[in-house]
C-alpha cells in the first residue's frame, strides 16, 4: 500500500513538471504576425548597432519572444516593448508599426534621441498601462491622444528641455486636459515638460486622480502658491518639485500627508515658515527644500526611531540651535544644513548617527568643540567649515572613520595640534583646515599607503621647519601651506618626489625657499600647474620654470628678485595667471615676441618697471601695471587691446599725454585706475557712455581741464568716481545723477563752481561725498526732500563759499553717524567694489583723503565704521544744531575757520566715538560744556580763536591737551592755560571792553589826514604811485617777517600760483578761510592783513587805478591761497 501511494504521488509530480513545461514552452512561441512587425519596426528605426544591446540582436532565426526587450503573453502576442538606451534618433511617427503591437501594455522608449514631435497614434494602444518617454528627446506639444489612454498606472514624460532650449510643452492640451481620463495613474512624471500654469490651476487637475502616489514636476515653469487641497491626496507617498517658481509657503496641510515618503521642493522661491508637522511624519525618508533662501523654519524634538534617511535645508533661513533630539533619527545617512542660520553648540547625540555618510553643517555659526563622530563607521564625507567652532580636536575623535574620504574643518577657530589620526585613515583623499589657529603639525610615520591628495593648512599658526613627512604622500596633488609660521630653508628640490603634485602653495611664511634645481626638465615637476612661491625670499626668477608646459598660475610676488623680468616667461604656452608684484624689477628682456595667447591675468604693480607702456595680448582680462615708473604716453589705440578686460591699473606712475579715446572700446570695463599720474586734456566723453558696466572710474590727481562730460549712461553703474585733485571746472553733469548706486563720489580739489549737489539727492547708496576745495557756493542741504544719504558716513565740503545756516534737517537722515550698534563687526568691513571673482574673490578698495587731528591723511582703505565731518573754510553762521550732535558713531568734527555763534551745546558728550574736534577760529561764546571731558577717545582738540570763557572743565581727557588747544578764548581760564580762575570770572561787558585813548585817537587822526593828502596825490602822479607801490611792497616784506607774518608781492604770488600743481599734498591741503575769488588788477591800495590768516588778502570790492605792467599782473583765480 505505501508503494502504491508512492507511486501515484511520482506520477502526478512527474505529470506537472511535464504540464510546466509544455506551457512555458508554448507561451514562449511569438506569433508570426507578432515576429514581422517587430522586424519591420527594426528595419524602419534608426540607430547605431555599436551602441545597441537589444536591436542589434534580433533575427530570425530567434523567436521574438525570446528577444531582448521584448515579452509575450501566453499566447504570444507582444505585450512588453523595451527599448530603453537603444540610441535611436529616427523612424518612429505617426506610421510606426509600434501603434500596430495593440497588445501592448508596456512601452519604453526612455533614453533616445529621436528629436522629434511625440507621434499622435497613441489613442490605438489602448491597452497601455505603463508608457516611458522620458528623455528620448521628444519637442513640441504632447498630443491630446495619450489623455485616452484611460488604463495608465504610470506615465513618465520628462525630458531636458531646460537643458536642450528644445521645449516639450503642455498647451494645448494643458494639464487638466491630460490627466482627466487618466483616472488609474499612479505615478505621474512630467520633469523639464512647460507647464506655464498658476498654482491653484495645475494643483485642482490633480484632484480627481484619487489614486496618485507619486507626482513628480520638476523645472516645468510652474506658478504658485501651492494649493493646500493637494493634501487631499492621501494616497501621495512622492512629490518633487524642484525648479519652478512656486513664491509661496509650505501649506500646513501638508503634514496631514500620512503616505509621503519623499518631499523634495529645492529651489522654488519658497517663504514663510516651514510645517513643523511634515518632520513628525512617520513614513517620511526623504526632505529635500534646499535652496529657498527665504524659506524659514524650526527643527521640534525628533521622535524615537524616525525612518528619516535624507535631510537636506541647505541654502535656506533655518535657524535656531541643533536639536539635540537628531540622535533618535538613527537611520540618517545624508544631512545638510549648510549656508542656514543655526547657532549653538553641537549636540553629542551626532556620535548616535551610527549609518551617517554624508554630513555638512558649513556656512553656520556654530560654536563650541566639535564633537565625537567616532560611531559613524560609514562617514565618508564631513564639512563643518565657516562657523566658529573652537577648542582643540582630540586625535581619537577620528579614529576609526575608515571610510571618510574628505573633511573640511576650514574657517573656524579651532586650535591645538592637528589630528595626527588623520592621516592614517587609508581611504581620507581631502583635508581641508586652512584660516584656524592650529599652532602645531606633529611629525607621522607609515603614511605611504595614503590615498590623500588634497592637504590645505594654509592660514593657521603652525610653525617650525617644513614637515617632511608630507613627502611621502605619494598620491598628493595639492599641498597648501601659506600664511603660516614655517621657517628655516626650504629645498624646492625635495618635492620633486610629489610626481603627481600639480598646486603647491609655500607663500608667505617665514621660510627661506632655495631653488638651486640644477639641470631640471619638465619632467621633474611632470603635473606642475598651480605655483605660489609668494614671500618666499627669492633673489631670482627659478631657471626651471622656463621648461613647465603645465603652468597655468605662477605667483612670486612680495620677494626680492631684481632685475629684468626674463622673456620665456611670455612663453610658457598655457600660462593664464602670472603675479611679480612687489619686487624690484626695473626691465623687460628684449621685445614682446611669441606672448602667450592664453594670459589672462597679469599683476605687474609695485616695481620698478620703467620705459614705456608694454601692450600685452588681446585677451586679457586683468592688468595692473600701477606703482611703477613706466613714463611714456597711453598709446592711442592701447585699448583695442582691452577687449575683454574688466581690470585695468595704470595708478602711480608717471604717464603723460592725453587719455586715448580707444579705453572706450574696452567695453567689459569694471575697473579704470589712471590716478596719481600726469595726464592732461580733458577726460573722455566716451568714458561715461561706457559707465553700464564700469564699477570704478578713478582719476584722481593728474592735470585733467575741462568739463566733466555730462553723458552719464541711464543704466550707470558707477560705484566709486573719483576725479580728485585736477583741474576741471564748470558744474556736476546733471546725468551723474543716473548712478543710483554710486557709494563714493569725490571731486575734492577743483575748479568746480556749483551749488550744494541736490540732485543727487535719490542716490540712497552715497556713503563718501567729498567737495573739498572747489568753488560751490550758496546754502547746503536739499530741504525739498523726505530722505536724502541715509548711509553716508564720510563728507567733506571743507574750502570753499558755502554760507547761511546749516540745516539742521538734513542730519536726521544721516543714519551711519548715528548708529552705534554692532561697532566692533563693522570694523571689519570696508568700502570696496568685488568686480569677478577670479579663483578667489578680488576686491577694488576705495581710498580716501581726509583731515585727522589737523592733519592731512590718506585712508587707503575705509572702514564702513569710519565717520567725518568737515565743513571748515567757509562762510557757514549761526547756531551749530544741535542735530549734529546725535551722530553717536561720529570720529571727526571739523567746523573751524567759519562764522558760527552761539554757545557749544550740552549735547556734544553724546558724540564718544569722537577722536577729533575742531571749532577753532569761530565767534563760539559762552562755557565750555562739562559734558566734552566724557568723551573719552578724544584725542584732538582746537577750540582757539573764539569767544569762550570760564573755566576749562576738568577731566583726564580736556587736561591732556596743549595751551595752543585754547589761545585766543580771553575770558578761559584753568589748566592748561596759565591764566587762574576767580571766583567771579565772567565774560567781560561791553562797557569794559569798550574803552577809549584819545591820544591814539589824536595821533591816528593827525596820521590819516596826512597820509590822506600824501594818497590823493600819488594817485593822482602816476610816476608817484609807481614809486609808492614799491616802497610799500619792500618795507612790508622787511617788516612782516618781524611778528610773524609773511607778506607776498603780486609777482611771488604768481609764482606760487604757477607752482601750486607740482607741489605735495600735504603742503596743498592746509585749511585756510575761503575769501571770494579775485580776477582783475591787484594793488598795494586794495590789500588788508587778516592776521588770523597770517596773511596779506585783497580787497574784491576795491579798484585798482592803470599802472605799469610791473603791478598789473592777475590774482590767482582758485578761491583759497596755497
Amino acid at each position: 500500500m505505501r508503494i502504491t501511494l508512492v507511486s501515484v504521488l511520482s506520477f502526478f509530480l512527474c505529470h506537472l513538471i511535464y504540464l510546466s513545461i509544455y506551457i512555458s514552452v508554448t507561451a514562449g512561441k511569438c506569433l508570426e504576425d507578432q515576429q514581422l512587425l517587430l522586424f519591420q519596426l527594426k528595419s524602419n528605426l534608426t540607430f547605431n548597432p555599436e551602441n545597441s544591446s537589444k536591436l542589434r540582436l534580433w533575427n530570425q532565426s530567434v523567436e521574438c519572444c525570446d528577444w531582448s526587450g521584448v515579452s509575450c503573453d501566453d499566447e504570444g502576442r507582444v505585450i512588453g516593448l523595451d527599448l530603453g538606451g537603444e540610441f535611436i534618433s529616427g523612424g518612429f511617427d505617426d506610421s510606426s508599426v509600434i501603434f500596430s503591437l495593440q497588445h501592448l501594455q508596456e512601452l519604453n522608449l526612455a533614453s533616445n534621441n529621436f528629436n522629434s514631435i511625440i507621434p499622435s497614434g497613441f489613442n490605438k494602444l489602448d491597452k497601455l498601462t505603463y508608457l516611458n518617454l522620458s528623455y528620448a528627446g521628444f519637442v513640441g506639444q504632447i498630443p491630446i491622444e495619450i489623455s485616452q489612454l484611460t488604463r495608465l498606472v504610470t506615465l513618465d514624460i520628462s525630458c531636458l528641455s531646460y537643458l536642450t532650449g528644445q521645449e516639450l510643452k503642455l498647451e494645448n492640451p494643458n494639464l487638466q486636459k491630460l490627466v482627466q481620463n487618466l483616472t488609474s495613474i499612479r505615478q505621474l512624471y512630467l520633469d523639464g515638460v512647460s507647464i506655464k500654469v498658476p498654482g491653484h490651476e495645475w494643483c485642482s487637475a490633480f484632484l480627481l486622480l484619487r489614486d496618485l502616489q507619486e507626482l513628480s514636476m520638476s523645472h516645468c515653469n510652474l506658478s504658485g502658491p501651492l494649493d493646500p487641497s493637494l493634501a487631499t491626496l492621501k494616497n501621495l507617498s512622492v512629490i518633487v518639485l524642484d525648479q519652478n517658481n512656486l513664491s509661496s509657503p509650505v501649506p500646513d496641510t501638508f503634514s496631514h500627508l500620512k503616505n509621503l515618503t519623499i518631499l523634495s521642493l529645492v529651489y522654488c522661491g519658497l517663504h514663510g515658515t516651514f510645517p513643523q508637522g511634515i518632520f513628525s511624519i512617520g513614513s517620511l525618508s526623504v526632505i529635500n527644500i534646499s535652496f529657498n533662501y527665504n524659506l524659514q523654519g524650526f527643527f521640534p524634538d525628533f521622535p524615537r526611531n524616525g525612518s528619516l534617511q535624507i535631510l537636506r535645508v541647505s541654502n535656506t533661513s533655518f535657524s535656531g540651535a541643533f536639536p539635540n533630539s537628531i540622535g533618535n533619527m538613527r537611520n540618517l545617512f545624508e544631512l545638510d544644513f549648510s549656508y542656514c542660520q543655526f547657532n549653538g553648540t553641537l549636540p553629542n547625540s551626532l556620535s548616535n548617527l551610527t549609518e551617517l555618510s554624508y554630513l555638512d553643517l558649513s556656512f553656520n555659526n556654530f560654536t563650541g568643540q566639535m564633537p565625537s563622530l567616532g560611531r559613524a563607521k560609514n562617514l565618508t564625507h564631513l564639512d563643518l567649515s565657516h562657523n566658529g567652532l573652537s577648542g582643540a580636536i582630540p586625535s581619537s575623535h577620528f579614529e576609526g572613520l575608515d571610510n571618510l574620504v574628505s573633511i573640511g574643518l576650514g574657517y573656524n577657530s579651532i586650535n591645538g595640534s592637528i589630528p595626527s589620526s588623520l592621516f592614517t585613515l587609508t581611504r581620507l583623499q581631502r583635508i581641508l583646515l586652512s584660516h584656524n589657529q592650529f599652532g602645531q603639525l606633529d611629525e607621522v610615520t607609515n603614511v605611504s599607503s595614503s590615498k590623500l591628495n588634497t592637504l590645505d593648512l594654509s592660514s593657521n599658526r603652525l610653525s617650525g621647519s617644513f614637515p617632511t613627512f608630507i613627502l611621502q604622500l605619494e598620491a598628493l596633488s595639492i599641498l597648501q601651506l601659506s600664511s603660516n609660521k614655517f621657517n628655516g630653508s626650504m629645498h624646492l628640490d625635495n618635492i620633486l618626489v610629489l610626481r603627481n603634485l600639480t598646486t603647491l602653495d609655500l607663500s608667505y611664511n617665514n621660510l627661506s625657499v632655495k631653488v638651486n634645481v640644477t639641470n631640471v626638465g619638465s619632467s621633474s615637476f611632470p603635473s606642475i600647474s598651480n605655483l605660489k612661491l609668494a614671500s618666499c625670499n627669492l633673489k631670482t626668477f627659478p631657471g626651471f620654470l622656463r621648461n613647465q608646459s603645465r603652468l597655468t598660475t605662477l605667483d612670486l610676488s612680495d620677494n626680492h628678485i631684481q632685475g629684468t623680468v626674463p622673456n620665456w616667461i611670455w612663453k610658457l604656452q598655457i600660462l593664464e595667471s602670472l603675479n611679480i608684484s612687489h619686487n624690484l624689477l626695473t626691465h623687460f628682456e628684449g621685445p614682446f615676441q611669441n606672448l602667450s595667447s592664453h594670459l589672462l591675468y597679469l599683476d605687474l604693480h609695485q616695481n620698478k618697471l620703467q620705459g614705456p607702456i608694454p601692450v600685452f595680448p588681446r585677451n586679457m582680462l586683468y592688468l595692473d601695471l600701477s606703482s611703477n615708473k613706466f613714463s611714456s604716453i597711453i598709446p592711442p589705440d592701447f585699448g583695442n587691446y582691452m577687449s575683454f578686460t574688466f581690470f585695468l591699473s595704470l595708478s602711480n606712475n608717471t604717464l603723460s599725454g592725453s587719455i586715448p579715446d580707444s579705453l572706450c572700446n574696452a567695453l567689459y570695463l569694471e575697473v579704470l585706475d589712471l590716478s596719481n599720474n600726469n595726464f592732461s586734456g580733458t577726460i573722455p566723453s566716451c568714458l561715461m557712455t561706457v559707465s553700464e558696466n564700469l564699477g570704478v572710474l578713478n582719476l584722481r590727481k593728474n592735470n585733467l581741464t575741462g568739463l566733466i562730460p555730462d553723458k552719464f549712461s541711464a543704466s550707470c553703474a558707477l560705484r566709486t568716481l573719483d576725479l580728485h585733485h585736477n583741474k576741471l571746472d564748470g558744474k556736476i553733469p546733471k546725468s551723474l545723477s543716473n548712478c543710483t548706486t554710486l557709494e563714493v563720489l569725490d571731486f575734492g580739489k577743483n575748479e568746480i563752481k556749483d551749488v550744494f549737489p541736490c540732485l543727487l539727492k535719490n542716490i540712497t547708496t552715497l556713503r563718501v561725498l567729498v567737495l573739498r576745495q572747489n568753488k560751490f557756493y550758496g546754502q547746503i542741504g536739499c530741504p525739498k526732500t523726505n530722505g536724502t544719504w541715509h548711509r553716508l558716513q564720510i563728507v567733506d565740503l571743507a574750502i570753499n563759499n558755502f554760507n547761511g545756516k546749516l540745516p539742521a534737517n538734513c542730519f536726521t537722515r544721516w543714519e551711519a553717524m548715528m548708529s552705534d550698534e554692532n561697532l566692533a563687526e563693522s570694523k571689519a568691513h570696508h568700502i570696496q567694489y568685488q568686480f569677478l571673482q577670479f579663483g578667489s574673490q578680488i576686491y577694488y578698495q576705495d581710498s580716501v583723503t581726509v583731515t585727522i587731528k589737523g592733519n592731512r591723511m590718506d585712508l587707503v582703505k575705509i572702514l564702513t565704521v569710519f565717520t567725518s565731518i568737515d565743513f571748515s573754510s567757509n562762510h557757514f553762521e549761526g547756531e551749530i544744531p544741535k542735530e549734529l550732535f546725535d551722530f553717536k558713531a561720529l570720529y571727526i568734527l571739523n567746523l573751524s575757520n567759519n562764522a558760527f555763534s552761539g554757545q557749544i551745546p550740552p549735547s556734544i558728550g553724546n558724540l564718544m566715538e569722537l577722536e577729533s574736534l575742531d571749532l577753532s577760529n569761530n565767534s563760539l561764546e559762552g562755557n565750555i560744556p562739562t559734558e566734552l571731558a566724557t568723551v573719552s577717545f578724544l584725542s584732538f582738540l582746537n577750540l582757539s580763536l573764539n569767544h569762550l570763557f570760564g573755566k576749562i572743565p576738568t577731566g583726564t581727557q580736556i587736561q591732556s591737551f596743549q595751551e595752543t588747544s585754547f589761545i585766543g578764548n580771553k575770558g578761559l581760564c584753568g589748566p592748561p592755560l596759565t591764566a587762574n580762575c576767580t571766583s567771579n570770572t565772567s565774560p567781560a561787558t561791553t562797557e569794559s571792553v569798550v574803552e577809549y585813548d584819545w591820544q591814539y585817537i589824536v595821533t591816528g587822526v593827525g596820521f590819516g589826514v596826512g597820509s590822506g593828502v600824501a594818497v590823493a596825490t600819488l594817485m593822482i602822479w602816476e610816476r608817484g604811485r609807481k614809486w609808492s607801490n614799491d616802497t610799500i611792497d619792500k618795507c612790508l616784506m622787511q617788516v612782516f617777517p618781524l611778528f610773524g607774518l609773511a607778506y607776498t608781492p603780486i609777482e611771488d604770488d604768481d609764482a606760487e600760483a604757477n607752482n601750486d600743481d607740482s607741489s605735495e599734498e600735504e603742503e596743498e591741503e592746509e585749511d585756510y578761510l575761503d575769501y571770494p575769488s579775485f580776477r582783475g588788477r591787484y594793488c598795494v591800495f586794495c590789500s588788508k592783513l587778516d592776521i588770523s590768516m597770517k596773511k596779506v588778502i585783497h580787497d574784491p570790492t576795491c579798484t585798482c587805478y592803470p599802472s605799469s605792467s610791473a603791478s598789473n599782473s592777475s590774482h590767482s583765480s582758485k578761491s583759497f591761497s596755497p
